[in-house]
């Protein structure tokens, strides 16, 4: 494992409000996963903090441009293991409250050891903010993150984080690619899409839910969609190629036959 502290991206700067991309502080084992924070007036949130390999190096990053006591928030786009298994650490080493889809809250629990749950911070329950199906505005500091649903994009209780201030959603799986250097600006998007299309075939449900969050999504002010694998799309022009290609997508259930449910019958 190594670190890379050259991985930082600022998003967006006003002066009071902040946003910071990490996309590669682990190299060399597990998935490509990109880490956020957001700062306004120097309060801080965290999204998809990612695992025990990520832990140690994001919070050192985050150290250089806030300190652990300003967290008001760690908030999982949903439950997979690159999104939220370190949820322990950031219980005993800081104050922050997890934001996490009411779905999940009775599974979260699982990840915490005896020891971590007789050091943490306060009652498990008093820190946890569960998401209702119809998403949330969370505050920070004198702004706010507008949590907006994506279920079943992958996950069965999944949400995106909408900074109106930024403008900026921060999409999770939706816009996922497999890229070498996740910090380089899409270019030829056409050439994009082969870096996406499997992925989402895979890992989208259908394309009704993907044309329901394509609506919704068209109705936002919106400079970047960052999701949470791979590259960013910036620009309207950009977000609009991918929204209109993504519309039109047949994934998940669309693509499911008899071939796929068959009996295996050979020992690999």
């Amino acid at each position: 494992m190594s670190f890379d502290r050259t991985t930082s991206q600022i998003l967006f700067d006003n002066g009071t409000h902040k946003c910071i991309s990490f996309t590669s502080l682990v190299k060399g084992e597990g998935i490509q996963a990109n880490q956020f924070l957001i700062i306004d007036h120097d309060r801080a949130a965290v999204l998809d903090p990612g695992g025990d390999l990520t832990y140690v190096p994001l919070t050192m990053e985050l150290n250089r441009y806030t300190k652990l006591k300003n967290l008001d928030y760690v908030m999982a786009s949903h439950q997979d293991p690159d999104i939220i298994t370190s949820m322990p650490r950031w219980l005993v080493y800081t104050d922050a409250k997890i934001v996490a889809s009411k779905l999940w809250a009775r599974f979260l629990p699982h990840l915490n050891s005896a020891f971590m749950s007789d050091r943490m911070k306060g009652n498990w329950e008093e820190r946890l903010i569960e998401l209702p199906d119809t998403g949330q505005v969370i505050p920070l500091g004198e702004s706010s993150i507008v949590v907006v649903p994506a279920h079943f994009l992958h996950s069965v209780g999944n949400f995106q984080f909408y900074d109106p201030t930024a403008k900026i959603l921060f999409s999770g799986d939706m816009g996922a690619s497999i890229v070498e250097d996740a910090s380089l600006p899409i270019t030829d998007f056409e050439a994009h899409i082969k870096k996406m299309k499997g992925f989402h075939q895979r890992y989208m449900c259908s394309n009704k839910v993907i044309r329901l969050w394509v609506n919704m999504v068209r109705q936002m002010d919106l400079d970047m969609i960052v999701p949470q694998h791979g590259t960013a799309f910036v620009g309207k022009e950009m977000i609009n190629q991918f929204l209109d290609w993504i519309e039109n997508l047949e994934c998940g259930v669309d693509l499911m036959n008899e071939y796929v449910f068959s009996i295996p019958t050979e020992i690999n």
